[in-house]
């Protein structure tokens, strides 16, 4: 009897999903040979509910280590929206259950971030043997140290910080680099550190814009000509960080925001008179080829998922603790966020360095 193992990818995509579906296959093959039959689901919990997927052999595993995206596809499907009945009249639980059972899988790996752990849980609730492993450029998943997609998203995000210092000196400007992070600042924090920037500001801490005024004339007395900022998009000063996260969206879509980026522009001009602009270099953070770290990481990812499914040992997430890769009970995981905390060591070199952090 062959074990069926499915295999999807949820959410956003980013570098190293491919080299993780990868280390999975060539790990499950190496293991157990003809005795395992691989099902891709396509475009995520999407496929899941509508029945779409496809048989995988190991030519399709081939040449995918360094690739980005996701040779399976991905689709978002809140996790908000898996138990309402919306206009087609699906139950999209039950649908998911039935496919499952029609594709006569043995258990299901799903990639993804908090909102697919959130739903693998409660996929594992339902009776489903579910195994998760930790994707996002966020870094933002509880119980791991690291995501693959974090290392490859911090290089290019640090690249695009690099080329904002050569335009910023030439110009005496400030320059406002909005960094993805909606909830978590892991990626501006260390994308910040390692392009020198000047000003980080994280939704984690909310930040005065006296404050950032002050750090960037204080620059300038000491015949610094321009500051670079790294800003997460989820950073929020300290006003709308007393607000509820619909009143915050209301303020902002009155000003015609929706990232506080612009408006710190604005209001950096109006309080200092320096010339500031802002970059968002967007998707950008999420595409392209995993750095070699990732492409190690997500093969230990994928390769641990392998020898859990051999043990069978479901209802689990895989995740990195210092240097050992091991996993997680899914339902200590879902619905949960890795913020970075008070006290974090890199918040203590980032002051150390003179990092003003707003």
């Amino acid at each position: 009897m062959k074990t069926r193992v499915g295999i999807l990818t949820a959410g956003g995509d980013c570098p190293g999903l491919n080299a993780t579906i990868r280390g999975v296959a060539k790990a499950l093959y190496q293991r157990m040979g003809d005795d395992v039959e691989i099902i891709g689901i396509i475009n995520g919990y999407s496929g899941l509910i509508k029945g779409e997927s496809r048989m995988m052999n190991p030519h399709d595993f081939s040449g995918i280590l360094t690739v980005g995206g996701t040779i399976l596809g991905t689709k978002r499907t809140p996790f908000k929206m898996m138990k309402v009945v919306e206009e087609d009249g699906v139950d999209k639980v039950a649908a998911m259950k039935k496919h499952y059972a029609d594709l006569k899988l043995d258990c299901l790996l799903c990639l993804g971030g908090n909102g697919t752990h959130k739903t693998a849980d409660l996929l594992c609730k339902e009776g489903l043997n579910i195994i998760g492993l930790p994707k996002t450029i966020d870094n933002d998943i509880y119980g791991t140290d690291v995501t693959f997609g974090f290392h490859t998203a911090v290089e290019i995000a640090t690249d695009a910080i690099d080329r904002i210092h050569t335009t910023a000196g030439s110009h005496s400007r400030c320059m406002v680099v909005e960094l993805m992070g909606n909830k978590a600042g892991w990626l501006a924090l260390y994308a910040g550190i390692a392009g020198g920037a000047d000003i980080i500001l994280l939704p984690e801490f909310p930040y005065s814009i006296e404050n950032v005024c002050i750090a960037i004339e204080k620059r300038a007395k000491q015949n610094k000509s321009f500051s670079i900022l790294a800003v997460a998009e989820g950073a929020m000063d300290v006003e709308e960080a007393r607000m509820k996260s619909k009143e915050r969206t209301a303020r902002r879509a009155e000003q015609g925001y929706t990232t506080p980026t612009n408006r710190i522009a604005r209001q950096i001009e109006e309080m200092t008179g320096f010339e500031t602009r802002v970059c968002v270099p967007g998707h950008m953070q999420r595409g392209g080829s995993p750095c070699p770290y990732d492409r190690v990481l997500a093969t230990q990812f994928g390769a641990y998922a392998a020898k859990l499914v051999a043990n069978k040992e479901y209802g689990v997430t895989v995740a990195m603790k210092g240097t050992v890769v091991t996993h997680n009970k899914l339902s200590d995981v879902a619905g949960k966020a890795h913020l970075v905390p008070e006290g974090h060591g890199m918040l203590e070199i980032a002051r150390l360095m003179g990092i003003s952090l707003g």
